[in-house]
Order: C-alpha cells, then structure tokens, then sequence
C-alpha cells in the first residue's frame, strides 16, 4: 500500500471550547474517529488544520498532536498579538503553520495577512494557508507574492478563479488537493492545469470530516488524482509534496 500524507483535515474535540460561526457547530470528530476513518487509507502522517469553530484555541490542537504522534503537524489560527515565545511554544508542539480562513472567519483578516505572516516565517519559519475563494485572488495577487510560502485550501474553490490561481502556483504557491465536493469544476482537469503548471503544488488532504462540505470526504477521490496524474506524479501529491512543504523529511 503507498503511503499518504493527509495535509488537510480536521479534528473536533467535544473535551474542547467551540465557537459557533454564523451560528453553525460542527458535529464532533475525534482522533479516534480520524483513525478509524481512514485506517484502510495508508495515511501515515498529516496535518491538522484549525476550523473557523475553533478560534485561536490552541489546546484541542497540542492535545490531537499528541494523540497522534509523529509525522502529523498542526496549522493554528493565531492573533496579531501572539508573542514569539507563544509561537516559539506552538512550535514545539509540532504546529508548523498559520491560518487565515477569509472565507469563514475566526482567524485575523487580510489587513494582519502580510505583516503576520512574515512575522511567523520569521520566528519559526512557518508559511502561511489561506482558506479563500480564488475569485477573490486576482486583487491580492501581488500581496500574496511577498509572502514567503503560502497554500490556498481545497483547490480554490472555483472555476471563475483558476486563473489567478494557476499564476500564483506557477510562483510557487501550493494548493490543496482536498475539498473535491466543494467545488464548481471538473476535478481531474483541474488537477492536471495545476500540475503542468507547477508539479510541486498539489498536497492531497481528506478535509475530514468535510464540515459543511456539499459531499464529504470518498476513498475514491485518492483515485481521481491517480487517474488525473499517472503514479508517479500522484505519488509526489499523496506525500512528497506535503512532506517538503511542511519540513518534514
């Protein structure tokens, strides 16, 4: 069985503070949950991203990262006035990324994005993941390629914005391979664009457990990069990629 890297999913502790948003609370999900979902899936390592639900709390976040052991990493929301000894602790615990959700909220907005950010990949050399509708790229696009490393979640969403998304992967902008069932695209094709534009841009992630997502997480979608791609170049987006990304080999 090949190994996976799950850059993208979620875990939603009920032992944990949740704060609704737009009055929506997830259903919980634990690490438990997460094993036994994918367990048949070959995924040995991840990273465990921050919901919207979920605010600044950093607690659920080192609990799951300890749960699950070596080769998963964290991506937090954090506010602007996070001190470099709170970032130099994340660090630590294995958190190797900050999100901004400007499509959801909970995290800092875009007047914090390019200040906080390089802030970060100062301290403790993370980059950045924007959860953002790629609509709305096109007049960030020259903020967004000062930052020094940066992914755009579930493959940006849609077809208006694959544009604008295609040139900030060509310099070097990674983006999610996860969310196949919020989008308004053909999947597979947009996989190869990507791909051909930069083959070192995609990172496969579950999104589990696909909160508010129109059809969640199927084993299947693992196929339809394979079949998009070939083997060896869905080999890099199930794992090598990601692992690069995140500084773990």
């Amino acid at each position: 069985m090949r190994q996976l890297f799950d850059a993208h999913c979620h875990i939603i502790d009920k032992a944990y503070p949740l704060i609704p948003n737009n009055g929506y609370l997830p259903d919980f999900f634990s690490v438990d949950d997460y094993l036994a979902r994918t367990r048949e899936l070959g995924i040995v390592g991840g990273a465990v991203v921050s919901g919207s639900f979920q605010g600044f709390d950093q607690t659920y976040l080192i609990e799951a990262l300890k749960r699950l052991g070596a080769g998963f990493v964290g991506v937090t929301q954090l506010p602007a006035s996070v001190t470099d000894e709170e970032l130099e602790e994340l660090n630590k615990h294995g958190v190797r990324a900050l999100r901004f959700n400007l499509k959801r909220g909970g995290s800092e907005q875009l007047d914090q994005l390019e200040t906080l950010a390089k802030r970060v990949h100062e301290c403790v050399g993370w980059h950045s993941e924007l959860y953002i509708d790629s609509r709305e790229l096109a007049p960030l696009y020259e903020r967004l390629l000062r930052l020094p490393a940066l992914s755009i979640d579930h493959l940006g969403l849609s077809q208006e914005g694959l544009p604008s998304l295609l040139r900030l992967a060509e310099h070097g902008v990674r983006i999610k391979a996860c969310g196949f069932g919020r989008v308004d695209f053909d999947v597979a094709h947009v996989l190869q664009v990507i791909h051909n534009a930069n083959p070192n841009a995609l990172m496969f992630g579950t999104d589990l457990p696909s909160t508010r997502a129109p059809r969640t997480f199927e084993n299947n979608d693992i196929a339809i990069i394979v079949n998009a791609l070939g083997e060896p170049a869905a080999q890099k987006v199930l794992w090598q990629n990601a692992r690069d990304f995140y500084r773990l080999d």
